[in-house]
């Protein structure tokens, strides 16, 4: 089920605040915006909405037995890089932990939250138009996009698809397949560690339990669980 509202500020607010009221909210259920005013991103940034881009929400009830909620970042990347993917032509890539770019620009990206035992996930994409975003490159299907109400269903088919995969297979096949759609292993990066100065590396692929391994310039390989991370 696909709730669209014209005009909120922030689908994974309002997620949230219902499930806070008390109210169920089931798997397969998204709020769609055709504009936020109060939109966010990863680590408090403000995320731009643009008329006719994809501003939505869904949720996952992590269940016992599940794969840690920690590589649902990582499988919601893999199904927006599904849904995406028939639209752009190359240059579609992932980058850690919840980026997806065309040709190094970021054309879209995602937001996990955790509220009342329950993940919500929020997703931007720029069908339409790029915002400008200070010291960062953007991208944006444009002309040729689909309408945001396909990509939509697009999206949430592809969710669902990678959902299922994500609990019935594990996270092995989900770490091969994220890579296999990121950029190279061998890439320059930057990453920006919580309370760190930034250390540069090159991508060496991701640890089993899906967070960064950055190959560094003294030869050593150092697992990173957060930060900022840019292709450089």
């Amino acid at each position: 089920m696909i709730e669209i509202v014209a005009e909120t500020g922030s689908t994974n607010a309002d997620l949230a605040k219902r499930l806070s009221d008390g109210e169920y909210l089931s798997e397969g259920r998204w709020l769609v915006a055709d504009r936020q005013n109060s939109g966010r991103g990863r680590l408090g940034r403000v995320w731009d909405d643009g008329a006719g881009n994809f501003m939505g929400s869904t949720v996952v009830r992590v269940a016992p037995g599940d794969p840690s909620p920690a590589t649902l970042a990582l499988m919601t990347g893999l199904a927006l890089y599904q849904a995406l993917s028939p639209f752009v032509h190359d240059g579609l890539a992932l980058k850690w932990p919840n980026d997806l770019l065309v040709h190094d620009a970021k054309i879209a990206g995602i937001l996990l939250e955790m509220v009342s035992g329950v993940v919500i996930v929020g997703i931007g994409v720029n069908l339409a138009q790029a915002p400008d975003i200070a010291g960062r490159r953007t991208a944006a299907l444009g002309e040729g996009a689909p309408s945001r109400d396909v990509f939509a269903e697009a999206m949430a088919y592809s969710f669902e698809v990678e959902l299922q995969r994500w609990r019935t297979a594990g996270i092995g096949p989900l770490l091969r397949r994220w890579q296999a759609a990121a950029h190279p292993v061998g890439t320059p990066l930057r990453v920006m560690p919580p309370g760190e100065r930034a250390v540069d590396g090159t991508f060496a692929g991701l640890a089993d339990d899906g967070n960064l391994r950055l190959a560094l310039l003294d030869g050593s390989v150092r697992t990173i669980h957060a930060g900022d991370v840019l292709l450089v």
